[in-house]
This record gives C-alpha cells, sequence and structure tokens, in this order.
C-alpha cells in the first residue's frame, strides 16, 4: 500500500522555466509543487539537479518537492539526477504534468502507461529507463477548432477558466497528498469520480 515500500517520495511538477510561460497550460505541473510548497511551509531552493526542490513530510512520509528548471522536453534528465540523488524507487516518484486527452477541470492518477506525445513524459521515461512511476494528470483539455497543440499547451488559460484554475491546482494537490497517504487505488476512486 501506500508507504510498504520504504524510502522517500518525489514528487515532480513539469512546466518550462522563465516568466513568458508561467501561467501557461503547459505549466500546470508547476503550479501543483508550488502550491504543496505553500501548504507545507516549504520553500523551493536551487539544486544542483537543474531543479527547485524542498523537503517536506507528508503524514509521516518523508517527501521532496520539485519543479525541473529545464524546459519540457528535456525534463528527463533532472527527473533521474533527483532521483538518483535522493535514491528514490521510481515505484515512488510521482510526475505531475498537463494532460490535452482528459478534459479541463479533470484529474486523472495512474501508473505507467505510454506518453501520449507528451514531450516531458517522454523525455523522463527515456531517462529512467522505465514508464512504472505514478502521474497525476491535469485535464487542459484539447485546442479548439484545428489550433496546433503545441501552440495550446503554450497559451495561459482562457478567461473563463483562469477562475477555475486555483480550484483544479488545490484539487491536484489532494491529489498527489492521496496518492503518498492512501495509495493508487483509493487515490482514483476518490478522485476519478469527480469531474
Amino acid at each position: 500500500m501506500a508507504g510498504e515500500d520504504g524510502g522517500a517520495w518525489l514528487v515532480i511538477g513539469l512546466g518550462n522555466p522563465g516568466a513568458e510561460y508561467a501561467s501557461t497550460r503547459h505549466n500546470a505541473g508547476y503550479l501543483v509543487v508550488d502550491m504543496l510548497a505553500e501548504r507545507h511551509g516549504a520553500r523551493l531552493r536551487s539544486h544542483k539537479a537543474r531543479a527547485d526542490a524542498a523537503q517536506i513530510r507528508l503524514g509521516g512520509e518523508a517527501v521532496v518537492l520539485a519543479r525541473t528548471r529545464s524546459y519540457m522536453n528535456v525534463s528527463g534528465p533532472p527527473v533521474a539526477s533527483l532521483r538518483a540523488f535522493f535514491k528514490v524507487d521510481p515505484a515512488r516518484l510521482i510526475v505531475v504534468h498537463d494532460e490535452l486527452d482528459i478534459p479541463f477541470g479533470a484529474v486523472r492518477l495512474k501508473r505507467g502507461g505510454g506518453d501520449n506525445g507528451h514531450n516531458g513524459l517522454k523525455s523522463i521515461t527515456s531517462s529512467l529507463g522505465t514508464r512504472d512511476y505514478l502521474r497525476v494528470r491535469f485535464g487542459i483539455g484539447r485546442p479548439p477548432g484545428r489550433m496546433d497543440p503545441a501552440a495550446f499547451v503554450l497559451r495561459d488559460f482562457a478567461g473563463p477558466e483562469r477562475k477555475e484554475v486555483p480550484f483544479l491546482v488545490d484539487r491536484a494537490a489532494d491529489a498527489v497528498e492521496a496518492l503518498v497517504s492512501e495509495g493508487l487505488e483509493p487515490a482514483q476512486n476518490r478522485f476519478h469520480a469527480l469531474a
């Protein structure tokens, strides 16, 4: 179950560094990790693995929160470096990322699987040599009309969405905490029942 393997957990939020990307759909993972750090009174600090990281305790479990400082499509090397530095089993790695194939407002959890064309996941899987890590997928929905998905993910959330984003970030942070404290199946049962 949740804590049976022992060792630390590593929660990685994916995104792109720089102010111009701060409020884009692709940075949903950053927003969730920032929320978790804020909740636990932690400050993310520069780490030699090209990431910002903080250590917290969550329900008795040691958890490292991190945001990569590399661009999305080269997320793998920093994630692999953090995993090695903190000696985290890939089964206790949680990657938080935006997901086009999930409706806006939905949060989905899973272990393993493909990358669905997500370059951040592709890079992580390649660097780790396994897909067997947990994912908290933040639904951003499909782009309107014929808009290129690559352009869509780099745009800010639209006006009506913007009001909902803080609540959705909060929900995704709850989902991360549930994964650590309850395990995958109970967390899926809770969060997949929501919109």
